[in-house]
């Protein structure tokens, strides 16, 4: 006890020994219902996503990068019904800044791989880039956004001076503005992209067009869009709460970060487990995938069917 009040003033800066104490950091000890529900929601989402990975086996990387984020959500909300019956709880505290701060990346991956397979049912000439580059593009920058919020969570959570804990943060801030610079990027080529297909409707393929008359495919659609617009809202939100510092007025709000975090990456997996697009998106329906061929000719010279 000694110990604990001698060191208060530097618990509220997290730059001490008892650097993990949430109360002094957030100004709450995280919600107990709250945080039980978003275990439970995000652990049955994964596994659902594994259920319909096995049923839909072509979209085996859809359900990778959508059961790594939901996985990881689940775990990082563990950790904060750790640190509801110990604020101190260093595990808690480490987990938490870690998984909850990268795990919305990987559900922005399963957005990202949805693009390519759109283009090439649509219209692949149609497209600024040729459609395997956007995976090779945003999976790519997406994994450096991963990698760094990964980093200074895990820079924050062992701290032990105000200096390094800076540091961290920083890097934290860094990959999370990183990703939604991303997002911004994908989300102006992917609408330029069907802005283009509506715009020059002789070039799409016939059988593409009976499939956007179908309300499942229809939904499929919107449900990307507000998926997309979810993580969007969340990793801006993010950006905004770090930015002041640890312990600032935004991260001291537990409604704020269940509204503008939880809820926006709930309502990003609960969208593609309705609506999964090996349910919704029959792409036998408009043939077989077609790859690309670039010559020096032309940007997109042919397309070769393939499996």
């Amino acid at each position: 006890m000694d110990f604990i009040t001698g060191t208060a003033s530097e618990l509220v800066k997290r730059a001490n020994e008892n650097r993990n104490c949430t109360k002094e950091t957030y100004g709450y000890a995280p919600s107990l219902g709250v945080n039980a529900f978003f275990t439970a929601f995000f652990f049955i989402s994964c596994g659902v996503f594994v259920f319909q990975g096995t049923r839909y086996r072509s979209w085996w990387g859809f359900t990778i990068a959508m059961s790594l984020g939901t996985i990881c959500e689940g775990v990082g909300y563990i950790s904060r019904i750790m640190l509801h019956n110990d604020p101190f709880s260093d595990p808690g505290f480490k987990i938490n800044v870690v998984l909850l701060t990268f795990a919305p990346a990987f559900l922005a991956a399963g957005i990202y791989l949805l693009l390519k397979q759109l283009t090439i049912t649509f219209s692949p000439t149609l497209s600024r880039l040729r459609p395997a580059w956007y995976t090779y593009i945003f999976i790519s920058c997406d994994l450096v956004s991963i990698v760094l919020q990964g980093a200074g969570g895990a820079v924050s959570a062992v701290a032990s001076t105000k200096k390094l804990l800076d540091v961290g943060e920083n890097i934290m801030i860094a990959g999370l503005a990183f990703q939604v610079f991303t997002l911004a990027i994908f989300g102006a080529l992917a609408g330029e992209y069907f802005f283009r297909v509506m715009k020059h409707k002789s070039e799409v393929n016939p059988r593409a067009l009976e499939l956007c008359k179908q309300w499942k495919f229809r939904l499929f659609l919107g449900a990307i869009l507000l998926a997309y617009l979810c993580i969007k809202i969340r990793c801006a939100y993010r950006v905004a709460e770090l930015s002041g510092g640890w312990g600032n007025p935004i991260m001291r709000k537990e409604v704020d970060f269940i509204v503008m975090d939880s809820v926006m990456c709930t309502i990003a997996a609960l969208v593609f487990n309705v609506f999964h697009p090996g349910n919704c998106f029959d792409r036998e329906h408009v043939g077989p995938e077609t790859t690309q061929v670039e010559t020096e000719e032309s940007k997109y010279i042919s397309y070769e069917e393939s499996n």
